[in-house]
């Protein structure tokens, strides 16, 4: 296990220069944005605009803070973006964002396509996980983590739990009302 604190992660350019994101955890480790097999980062979206296009890459994409942000796909699709909400697209779709308001910061899940799988969950108790959960990161609240070998840690807000080997079991366990996490199950294909 791993512990990583929001704040010592580095800020990196959109692929289409557009805003920041920071890397929570990918692979293959420091891939670049067109070699990843599974990426999980957050995203500062300061101002309205087009998403960067990621051919081959199946996207999931969760709003943690502002106002929300309205969706458009050239296809004519649209989303509300809503706190806490999965909402999944292809990287391919051309897809243009309005912000609701201010600034907003939103979680992304991104997988290639045909090589990797996964789910985005959101806990708001406690939880025993069988899954194969790959991190967990903490939108509010504190958080207990055991896995089925022993490993103990605790989450604070906005800091990441990633699990280079699948633990198995774990155990969520809220320390506070409100408490809120997110779980990532990744599987290679």
């Amino acid at each position: 296990m791993r512990l990583l604190k929001f704040e010592e992660l580095q800020a990196t350019p959109w692929k289409n220069g557009g805003g920041v994101t920071r890397e929570l955890n990918g692979y293959p480790a420091g891939a670049s944005f067109d070699a990843f097999l599974w990426r999980v980062s957050i995203a500062d979206v300061s101002q309205s605009g087009a998403f960067s296009s990621f051919p081959g890459v199946d996207r999931v994409i969760m709003l943690l803070e502002g106002d929300g942000m309205q969706l458009r796909s050239a296809g004519g699709g649209t989303a509300l973006l809503t706190p806490l909400q999965a909402h999944r697209f292809r990287g391919e779709e051309q897809v243009g964002a309005q912000l609701a308001g201010g600034a907003c910061q939103d979680f992304n899940l991104m997988l290639r396509r045909g090589a990797a799988s996964g789910t985005v969950d959101v806990w708001h108790a406690d939880q025993d996980l069988a899954q194969h959960t790959s991190l967990l990161f903490c939108v509010q609240g504190r958080w207990d983590v055991l896995t089925d070998n022993g490993e103990q840690a605790t989450l604070a807000p906005r800091q990441t739990l990633i699990f280079d080997e699948q633990p198995g079991r774990l155990a969520l366990r809220s320390l506070q009302a409100g408490s809120i996490v997110i779980s990532v199950s990744i599987n290679l294909l």
